[in-house]
């Protein structure tokens, strides 16, 4: 299911890293110490915002990675 907040994100299980780029700055967090198991419970979650908000966000270590291009969520 699309996501307002959320645009895209990726995982990687070796490095318990996960990425997001969020709506609508396209800006990419990288989040570090994400479990595989919350991983897959983020992907499968019916609403993405609100399982971020819930899960991850305030839990993990980050850091912005990459600034989004201007126009980037228009």
């Amino acid at each position: 299911m699309p996501s307002t907040a959320i645009r895209r994100t990726d995982y990687d299980p070796e490095s318990h890293k996960l990425s997001v780029w969020f709506v609508p700055s396209g800006d990419r967090y990288e989040y570090e110490g994400v479990e595989p198991e919350i991983y897959d419970a983020f992907r499968c979650a019916p609403s993405k915002g609100r399982f971020f908000n819930a899960f991850i966000r305030d839990r993990y270590s980050y850091r912005l990675v990459e600034r989004g291009k201007p126009g980037f969520g228009g």
